[in-house]
C-alpha cells in the first residue's frame, strides 16, 4: 500500500473510530456547541484531524460539540467573527480589535512554535526574497497570520511586491507550489515540514521569522463559563488520559507532527509577540 493510500485509510480509520466516541447522552441532546478550527490543511485532512479530538472532549465533558470548517481559512475565520461558533482553534484574534470581541484563551496546542517562511522548490533559481519581487507567491489566505501576514511584512520590509495568489490553505498553495503554478510560497513552518513529509516534496526556505507559540483554544463569550471550564479541562488532561492519548497519537501522526501535540494552559501573554506584530506591521496587514 502506498504512503497516500495508508494516509487515506487512516484518515477513514479515524473517521469511524471518532464516530464511535459520541456518547449516548451527547446524541440525544438537541444543541450542541459548534468548533472551527482555522483550516491549515485541506478541509478533508482537517476534519479527520479534528474531529477525533472534539468528540473524545464530548465524552468526556458530556458537551455536545460538532466541527463547523469552511471551504477556505478565511471562510472558517469569518464563522468565528460573525459569532456562528462557540470555540475555536486559531491565531486571529490577537490584533487590537478582535480581541474587543471578548473572545477566552483556554489552552494552546503544546507544540514547538512555528515559523513563518517563504519557502521554494528545491532545486528553484530563486535565491533571495528580492527574485520574488512581482512573481507569483502564494498563499493560503488574507487571514493565515504566520503564513501570510508575517512572510508578506517582512517582503514588503526588503521592498517586495509579490503577485498574491491565495489558495484557501496551506495544503493547497504548497501544491501549487509543486506544479510550477507559483514561484514561492508564504507558510507555516510546522505545516510545510508536515506537508514534505506526508508528500516527498523538496522544500527550501529563502526566509523564516522568529518563533509564534501555536495556536490557541479560545471560547465565545456567550458561552456559559462552566462549560468553558470543562472543555478546558478536558482538553487539558487529553494527554494524561490512555485512550485521550492514543488519540492523539492517531491525529500526530495523520498529519506527519514530529512529536505527540497534546494541550497545555495558556496565559494572555503567551501571545504578546502576536500583539507586538500588530503594533509594528505595515497598516495593511493589521
Amino acid at each position: 500500500m502506498s504512503h497516500s493510500s495508508r494516509r487515506q485509510h487512516m484518515i477513514g480509520m479515524l473517521s469511524m473510530a471518532a464516530a464511535s466516541l459520541v456518547p449516548t447522552a451527547a446524541r440525544a441532546q438537541p444543541r450542541s456547541y459548534r468548533f472551527s478550527p482555522v483550516n491549515q490543511y485541506g478541509v478533508q485532512l482537517t476534519a479527520a484531524y479534528w474531529n477525533p479530538i472534539i468528540l473524545w472532549v464530548s465524552q468526556r465533558t458530556g458537551i455536545p460539540i460538532e466541527l463547523k470548517v469552511g471551504r477556505t481559512s478565511a471562510d472558517t475565520t469569518t464563522f468565528v467573527l460573525t459569532g456562528e461558533v462557540d470555540f475555536a482553534f486559531t491565531n486571529h484574534l490577537f490584533s487590537p480589535e478582535r480581541e474587543k470581541l471578548g473572545w477566552q484563551l483556554l489552552a494552546r496546542r503544546d507544540a514547538p512554535q512555528v515559523r513563518g517562511q517563504v519557502v521554494v522548490m528545491d532545486d528553484a533559481k530563486v535565491r533571495t526574497l528580492r527574485d520574488l519581487h512581482q512573481q507569483d507567491v502564494g498563499f493560503p489566505g488574507p487571514e493565515a497570520f504566520i503564513a501570510y501576514k508575517v512572510t508578506l511584512a517582512q517582503m514588503l520590509k526588503e521592498s517586495v511586491q509579490p503577485k498574491v495568489v491565495f489558495c484557501g490553505n496551506m495544503d493547497s498553495a504548497l501544491t501549487q507550489l509543486a506544479s510550477g503554478r507559483v514561484r514561492a510560497v508564504g507558510g507555516n513552518s510546522q505545516l510545510v515540514e508536515g506537508f514534505a513529509r506526508r508528500t516527498g516534496a523538496k522544500l527550501r526556505p529563502l526566509w523564516s521569522s522568529p518563533g509564534y507559540p501555536d495556536l490557541a483554544l479560545l471560547s465565545s463569550p456567550k458561552v456559559p463559563s462552566s462549560d468553558a471550564l470543562a472543555v478546558q479541562s478536558a482538553f487539558l488532561a487529553m494527554k494524561q488520559d490512555p485512550d485521550g492519548q492514543e488519540v492523539l497519537q492517531q491525529v500526530s501522526a495523520l498529519v506527519e507532527m514530529p512529536s505527540v501535540a497534546g494541550f497545555v494552559k495558556a496565559r494572555p501573554d503567551d501571545y504578546d509577540v502576536y500583539r507586538r506584530f500588530f503594533r509594528e506591521a505595515p497598516v495593511s496587514l493589521r
